[in-house]
């Protein structure tokens, strides 16, 4: 069936502006990670001298890289709507971060919805997939995350995208008398038992203590909260990283619950905590139905209406970010060539 002249005009447009898009993000790529690398390796010197003030800018220049990733999805209309508890309070606390995982789309929603949560961003670890080690991100987050004290560590219990585990997480839900879940799969324990081991706060009888925002004396190192993320996307249609790079979708509205967890509620011995993370996963799969039936959230329990708002990044900030990138790689440019002349 041939293309009517509308059809082949709105095709031709989507193609062009992809084709512009992902040449943007090439170069954008090509002259913010390198600048990244030589500024770290440039101020080695400050790291023995003041090692506070070196992750200190270390932390800000994560923060603009992720930005980036956020300004690929501002310039293409995709926004984000945040809805639940409110994260902020507890931004400057030590949390591990759960998410549900449908697509490669939702490390670039938490980039964005993360954006505005104080300092969080610059002191965060990823725990994700396999494939974005293989990256120019892999490689940013392993020397964040190998040598930063992480304040927030994000991770995705489920192991695998949603399309690729529902049939394997159903088959063995079946055979266990498990929940049977459609919208997300049921969570692997490991990285989870892991993390609250290593880090959750001990008290002497073994049990995890703290995650009390009223306490004003010293509080216990380690983690206070843990963050329960759920994302859904519109007819249930998730978001890759390819959309976000050649954003041939039409602008789409992420959204984004939060429900807060002290961390002295959060068992750690296996069979608990397997019961406990089955039992966010179900409430997660709740909030998801509700939400592609209704197009909303439900209300949190004894309140009548559930509260959104929108997730909003200054795109004058954005844009400051991609300048000073540009500038850095070509700075950066110029030093190396500078230094090869001279040697070569």
């Amino acid at each position: 069936m041939a293309l009517t002249f509308e059809e082949a005009h709105r095709l031709g447009w989507t193609l062009l502006k992809a084709t512009v898009r992902f040449g943007f993000m090439v170069i954008n790529n090509l002259v913010a990670i390198p600048s990244y690398v030589l500024y770290l390796i440039a101020l080695q010197p400050l790291r023995w001298l003041d090692s506070r003030a070196f992750w200190h800018l270390e932390g800000v220049m994560f923060k603009w890289l992720l930005a980036m990733v956020s300004s690929w999805g501002t310039v293409a209309g995709y926004t984000v709507m945040e809805w639940g508890d409110d994260v902020k309070p507890i931004s400057e606390e030590e949390a591990m971060v759960i998410v549900n995982h449908q697509a490669t789309g939702d490390v670039c929603t938490l980039m964005m919805c993360l954006q505005d949560k104080g300092t969080v961003v610059q002191k965060m670890m990823w725990l994700m997939d396999h494939i974005f080690k293989y990256t120019n991100f892999g490689l940013v987050s392993l020397i964040h995350g190998d040598f930063f004290i992480r304040q927030w560590i994000v991770l995705f219990p489920e192991g695998g995208f949603l399309r690729k585990r529902r049939e394997t997480s159903q088959s063995f839900a079946r055979k266990s008398n498990l929940p049977y879940l459609t919208h997300v799969t049921l969570p692997r324990l490991g990285a989870t038992q892991v993390i609250l081991k290593t880090l959750g706060p001990q008290h002497e009888n073994g049990s995890l203590g703290a995650g009390d925002t009223s306490r004003t004396v010293s509080k216990p190192r380690g983690l206070q909260w843990v963050i329960d993320v759920t994302i859904a996307y519109p007819k249930a249609r998730p978001m890759d990283i390819q959309t976000w790079i050649f954003g041939y979708r039409p602008p789409t509205v992420t959204h984004v619950h939060y429900r807060i967890y002290p961390i002295k509620e959060v068992p750690v011995e296996t069979e608990p905590l397997t019961d406990w993370l089955y039992q966010r996963f179900v409430e997660k799969e709740e909030l998801l139905a509700h939400f592609y039936e209704t197009g909303a959230f439900p209300p949190p329990k004894g309140q009548k209406e559930a509260v959104s708002k929108e997730m909003t990044i200054d795109p004058v900030w954005l844009l400051l970010v991609q300048s000073f990138a540009f500038v850095s790689g070509y700075m950066w440019y110029n030093i190396l060539q500078y230094f090869y002349c001279c040697f070569f």
